[in-house]
This record gives C-alpha cells, structure tokens and sequence, in this order.
C-alpha cells in the first residue's frame, strides 16, 4: 500500500501541494488528474522520496519514506515527465547502466525490460535516433528494471500519436498485472481507459477520490416526449422524483431518488397514465470529462 497523510509542499510563499490524503492499495490501477499546474508532478515526487514535503509523511507498505528511503525506492519504478534519458547511448548500454545503478544484474533485468515494453527491434539503436514513442517505452523499460511492486508514471502519453498512445495504453495494463500503478496526466481519455479510480486535483487540493463506476453512476433520466407535453407538474407528483427540468423542446431531465428501475417503471406509467407520448427514456451516463468539468466548476463557485 502506498499512502499520502496530509501532503504538503511549499515552494516559498507559493503553496503547490496543500493537506492531501489518500491511500492507494496493492493492484489498483489509480489515476491522478488534474489540469497542468494542479500538483501532480509535485505529489509524484514526494511518493518516490525525490522532493521531501513540507509537512505530512508518505508511507509505502509502511516504511516511511523519509525515514528508509533507499528501502521504499527499491519497490519503486518512476517515470519521470521530463525523460531521463541519454540520448548517445544505445537502448541496450542504457539500459545496463541503469540496472547497474539499481543494483540488479543486466543481463537478465535488461532482456526481461525490452520483452516487456517490446523494445527488441530498436535495442542496438542510439536513443537520440528513436521516435518520441519509443523514446517513452524506453523511460518505461528502466522504470520495471527490477519489477517494482509500484509503478509511478507521469504523463506517460504526452507527446505521443493517437497509435502510440494506444500502445503505451495496453504496456500500462499489462504491467498492472504485477504491480500497483499510478498514473499522473491531464488527459482524461487516459483515466477512462484504464484506470479503476480517479483522484482528481484542483490548485494542490485534492477534491475528489472514488472509483470510476461509482462517479460515474447517475440518478438522472433523460426522457423524449412531443414538443408541446407539459409534463413537469406531473412527474413532480411522483415519490421518487427529485427534481424535473426541461432541456429544450420535448426533452426534459428527471432527476430520482432509491432505485433506478422502479423509478423508471413509475415515471413511465405516469406518462402513460397521463396521456402523454414517450419516445425514450434512458439514464444520463456521466462520462469522467462530465465529472471533471463539474467538480471544478463546484470548486470555483465555492471560492
């Protein structure tokens, strides 16, 4: 387990991390978003032991990484934004040196790294000569050097294609088989793609924690019906509705409370019963873009 007790960094008088708290447990796949300048970064490093904070603790399987911070780096892969790469070497010299460094033998961390991130066809090539996507697989390869049981990764599709994005997507998954990752970015495609949380970071604050399927959920209809229905005063008669509204001409949103399927049921025979027509009647999916957009919005009011 990985866990961030009340996180912050000051860099000056300028507060980039503030109070941040979660808990992060073995094969979870947990995306931290956020627009660019929100903490990410910051967090990041704090985890791996490179910036130390300017109050509150991290903890990996409960070694405080202050306090043995060699120990809680050893089950650590990172990725960095900015790569740490040198570009005058080969993949393979690169990648030997950085095993040495971790203090793991070469010639067997080297080949496993290269299979894993499906290096083997640009293994010999100097790094300055590959594409940004191989580039990032290569950053990926010494981050798993010596299979870490945490896998930290900071904007790992920046600057990528669609195709190589789409790659990078399905190494990410197929490392999470053996380790816990997080993964840090802006885009929030990447969260929806694969991962199973999302912590979501406004201005160094965390504002949101929870699974994808449960914010994701919605109790929200979206119900069709002929342009001149006036169905408002209706469904607002019902037990299960919350709230109705109309979006435009013979399209409201009925907002419910308990289950879903019943209330369905009810505010269909309502119609039904009334005399109205009913076109459609579907739940209002809430896509992370939604949650993210309204989550902030939320923050922005409370200021």
């Amino acid at each position: 387990m990985i866990e961030a007790q009340r996180l912050t960094r000051r860099y000056g008088d300028f507060l980039a991390v503030s109070d941040v708290s979660f808990a992060i447990d073995s094969g979870e796949i947990v995306g931290l978003l956020g627009h660019n300048g929100a903490g990410k970064t910051t967090i990041m490093k704090m985890l791996t032991g490179y910036l130390e904070p300017s109050a509150g603790a991290v903890q990996v399987d409960g070694v405080t990484v202050e306090s043995d911070p060699l120990s809680v780096q050893s089950s650590l892969g990172y990725l960095p934004e900015s790569l740490p790469l040198y570009p005058e070497l080969s993949v393979v010299d690169y990648l030997e040196y950085a095993a040495r460094l971790r203090g793991v033998d070469p010639a067997v961390a080297v080949r496993k790294a290269i299979a894993a991130t499906e290096l083997e066809s640009k293994a010999l090539e100097p790094i300055s000569t590959l594409s940004r996507g191989f580039k990032q697989r290569v950053g990926v390869a010494q981050a798993i050097l010596h299979e870490p049981k945490f896998l930290i990764l900071d904007e790992p599709t920046n600057g990528l294609d669609p195709s190589q994005t789409q790659h990078m997507r399905q190494l990410i998954q197929r490392l999470a088989e053996s380790a816990t990752v997080i993964l840090s970015t802006h885009i929030m495609q990447e969260v929806d793609a694969i991962c199973g949380r999302a912590i979501i970071l406004r201005g160094g604050e965390l504002v949101l924690d929870e699974r994808l399927a449960d914010l994701q959920r919605s109790n929200t209809f979206v119900l069709r019906s002929t342009p001149d229905a006036d169905i408002e005063s209706l469904l607002q008669s019902l037990s299960v509705t919350t709230s109705v509204a109309r979006k435009d001409s013979g399209n409201w949103q009925v907002e419910v409370s308990g289950e879903l399927d019943p209330a369905a049921e009810a505010i269909a025979a309502a119609m039904v019963g009334g005399g109205h027509s009913l076109f459609e009647l579907k739940l209002l999916k809430r896509d992370l873009e939604t949650v993210f957009r309204e989550v902030n919005e939320e923050t922005q009011d409370a200021a």
